[in-house]
């Protein structure tokens, strides 16, 4: 998927509150500065991607894996421990978007994230929503504009403009770019 315009085009496709979000700031798409090592990492095969859009402009940071790292990670996975481990050893690194200075993505525009759709991380793609297994939760992300602004998993899936399905596909991609398997309840 060689791009030969510019890496950083603003998506049509993005949801409004999306776009509303990034001119209001802050977004999900920012970090606390120091707490870089949580962010979620990028699969090789995501990397792959943005690089071949970006004709390998950067926007990455290599990330220590460090042990609240690796225990968050299992939190999100609870039924893949040992693969967990083995993905991110100890005194090994994973790649991860780069933030700012002030800890905002380096592809978060004032209108949204520069990157199209199908071109995003998996993670990205799915945020605020997670699955475990047949239940689909929400991450409680005050700095996400969806989550402050509707109260129920239905209003945010309507405000984002996807539906349950498509959250449980982007789910199971993100799973398979890990090399877990998507069909495990959890």
């Amino acid at each position: 998927m060689q791009n030969d315009g510019p890496c950083y085009l603003t998506s049509p496709e993005d949801p409004h509150v999306c776009a509303r979000c990034a001119g209001m700031g802050p977004t999900c798409c920012h970090v606390t500065p120091g707490n870089e090592e949580f962010c979620f990492p990028l699969s090789r095969s995501e990397w792959e991607r943005i690089v071949d859009y970006c004709n390998d402009e950067g926007g990455f940071a290599e990330e220590g894996n460090s042990r609240p790292f690796v225990d968050t990670m299992r939190r999100l996975f609870p039924l893949h421990d040992l693969e967990i481990e083995e993905m991110f050893p100890p005194h090994g690194t994973h790649m991860r978007l780069a933030s700012d200075d002030e800890g905002y993505c380096a592809f978060l525009a004032s209108d949204g994230c520069r990157l199209p759709r199908e071109v995003r991380p998996w993670f990205c793609l799915l945020f605020p929503f997670w699955v475990r297994g047949r239940m689909m939760t929400m991450f409680t992300a005050s700095d996400c504009l969806v989550c402050r602004e509707t109260r129920t998993l239905e209003e945010s899936l309507a405000l984002i403009g996807v539906t349950a399905k498509e959250v449980r596909y982007i789910f199971g991609r993100l799973k398979i770019a890990w090399g877990l398997a998507p069909e495990t309840e959890e």
